[in-house]
């Protein structure tokens, strides 16, 4: 997530109260409407494979994954491998998708499913993760000097790179469904920015965007995971009765912060002006190494990230196959 160092010196200090219309939206958000019945899903994800796969993006291999860096193109090539080797096809003519006018290598990663039905398959949702990471401390005395990014974000992109393996695998999705990992998000979200307006220019027919952010920890909270731009649109609800559980509820340091605006979610709700969030389990208080080398796989909880991605497949099949869009930007 981009920028927060800023803001985390403060984090422990902070005694902003959280107002009834918070706590409102919090409760609101939480909990699931009892008259719908929830989406199921047989698929089981593999915790096994979970935590392969995060351990090697996490990985000292990868070199802390720095844009225009040898460690972002091995992390690349380790994410088109394994869209290949799951039967994800590239969107464009190859999977990498080059930034201009960024001095090194800079693409992000995009591989496509398409959907089954005739005429829905041609809106997209879009799944989304950023794979860059802050990269090497050059001038630095301690031993360990690789920014390995394991929560920020290969988290996310293990869970996005599992929900491709499960819709490539189920073949559920009527919609099509456009599996992005990001680069350049640590340098002001180059990667979201230069895709976004591609799409647009290409007249890309996009539903909704969910990007998974900082998710390798659990909150202490009555829901799993927060999303940002909470009351811009439905899809916090969506989500809770796609789900049938506390899915995602409201954090009003979301707000406080403006995390709508820090990750490649904003890229493309600029551009398409359509629901496009994103959801996190980083809350200022489970943990304490953004940014750090101490960010890495032996600190991040892996039951809970296979939880993650489990109780949110219901989700993403629900938002493929929904004969309306039913996730909507709310009116004032």
């Amino acid at each position: 997530m981009r920028y927060l160092y800023l803001l985390i010196p403060f984090l422990f200090i902070s005694c902003k109260t959280t107002s009834p219309q918070q706590k409102a939206e919090t409760e609101m958000a939480s909990k699931p409407s009892k008259s719908l019945k929830p989406i199921e899903v047989t698929y089981k994800v593999n915790p096994d494979e979970v935590s392969f796969f995060l351990k090697k993006l996490a990985s000292d291999e990868m070199e802390g994954r720095e844009t225009g860096e040898i460690g972002m193109v091995k992390a690349a090539d380790f994410l088109i491998d394994f869209l290949k080797k799951n039967n994800v096809k590239p969107y464009f003519k190859y999977y990498q998708d080059t930034l201009v006018r960024f001095k090194g290598p800079a693409y992000n990663v995009v591989g496509f499913i398409e959907g089954s039905d005739p005429e829905l398959k041609n809106e997209f949702i879009l799944l989304s993760a950023h794979y860059d990471h802050i990269g090497v401390e050059k001038n630095t005395p301690n031993a360990d000097k690789i920014n390995n990014g394991a929560n920020d974000d290969a988290s996310g992109v293990t869970a996005v790179a599992e929900m491709a393996k499960y819709f490539s695998e189920t073949k559920s999705n009527k919609r099509s469904v456009l599996i992005v990992f990001f680069t350049g998000e640590e340098k002001g979200l180059l990667g979201s920015k230069h895709l976004a307006k591609k799409l647009f220019n290409q007249k890309f027919n996009l539903y909704a965007q969910l990007n998974v952010e900082m998710i390798g920890v659990p909150m202490k909270r009555d829901y799993l995971a927060y999303i940002t731009g909470f009351e811009l649109s439905t899809m916090a609800k969506k989500i809770n009765e796609y789900t049938g559980k506390s899915t995602v509820g409201f954090l009003p340091k979301a707000n406080e912060y403006q995390l709508f605006k820090r990750s490649d979610n904003y890229s493309f709700y600029q551009q398409f002006k359509v629901p496009c969030q994103s959801v996190s389990t980083f809350d200022f208080e489970n943990f304490k190494y953004y940014h750090h080398v101490k960010d890495e796989f032996e600190l991040m909880d892996t039951a809970h990230l296979t939880t993650f991605i489990q109780d949110f497949l219901p989700a993403v099949t629900a938002m493929t196959t929904s004969a309306k869009r039913e996730i909507k930007m709310n009116t004032k």
